[in-house]
């Protein structure tokens, strides 16, 4: 038997969009909430020798099955590093026969980015205009273009611990750098996408129906929203991963509304609320339907 085939970050780049990613999450999440998908919770490790988490995704999806591995250290940001590696190895379900192994670093960035924008489809108002991020980083960026293609955004407001940073990724996004707290008044649609340990979203800077989607924050002592910006209907992409792994939901003890899936598929409603939160955690099937896409030949792949 040869050898797997190997794509790089550029192969999976040049095979993937939003305009089929998006969808393809929101048949993902569905499938998953409907019980489609065999999927445990991620295994994570502490890295004794660093500060780092090695962490391990396996998931079954029709007739893909696969694993992602992934190493996440914020402290690589000090060293010029990126804050996580990761690689996607794929078996055909029937055989166990190897299909693929490739960078997943294109894939993580934007599938998260639009499962954001398929949560914000379903529960930010028709007319949101006005979006504020929290955060810099590669995940700031693909959100903003991710929720472009479900929103006509007209402003973009941008905050980053670090005011050069701010400033540039606001120039990168075509929007504007400001204070946390400006930021978030009176947006329609507010991302977290931070490395932070401690809340950097008030719920006093909340607008009424107001959209937070929320990314960063991974992990039982971590989090990103403070209790009142909680005190929202609590929307997640899988209640055994966000009462596992996220501290904004375990911290809080806020109540778990439905999965986005459940809303997507109708067999939940979204209950009233002063505003809505959806606590994204990450899920290996995520990668799988992403990597259905990757793995088509190129030609097909849209621009």
């Amino acid at each position: 038997m040869s050898a797997p085939d190997y794509l790089t970050d550029a192969d999976v780049r040049a095979r993937l969009s939003y305009v089929e990613l998006i969808p393809a999450m929101e048949r993902t999440l569905i499938d998953f909430s409907a019980g489609r998908v065999t999927q445990p919770v991620r295994t994570s490790i502490a890295i004794p020798e660093s500060a780092g988490v090695l962490a391990l995704m396996p998931a079954i999806y029709g007739d893909m099955m696969g694993v992602k591995l992934l190493t996440y250290n914020l402290d690589n940001a000090a060293r010029g590093l990126p804050v996580y590696f990761t690689s996607l190895h794929l078996f055909r379900a029937a055989t166990g026969e190897p299909l693929a192994v490739m960078d997943a670093t294109a894939i993580t960035e934007m599938r998260t980015a639009a499962v954001s924008a398929v949560a914000a489809r379903r529960l930010a108002r028709p007319d949101a205009r006005v979006l504020a991020v929290l955060g810099t980083g590669v995940q700031a960026r693909a959100h903003v273009a991710a929720l472009r293609h479900v929103r006509d955004i007209e402003e973009v407001r941008v905050w980053g611990r670090t005011p050069a940073h701010a400033d540039t990724c606001a120039r990168d996004v075509g929007g504007a750098a400001m204070s946390a707290d400006a930021a978030v008044r009176g947006a329609d649609i507010i991302v977290t996408a931070t490395g932070t340990s401690e809340p950097v979203l008030r719920g006093a800077w909340l607008s009424a129906g107001a959209c937070v989607l929320t990314i960063g924050g991974y992990g039982r002592t971590r989090r990103e929203l403070d209790d009142d910006a909680m005190r929202g209907a609590v929307i997640v992409d899988s209640r055994a991963a966000a009462l596992e792994e996220s501290g904004d939901v375990i911290q809080s003890r806020a109540p778990i509304a439905a999965e986005i899936g459940e809303l997507l598929a109708g067999s939940a409603s979204l209950p009233a609320a002063h505003h809505v939160v959806f606590k994204s955690n990450g899920l290996a099937v995520e990668d799988l339907a992403a990597a259905t896409l990757v793995l088509r030949p190129a030609a097909t792949a849209s621009p």
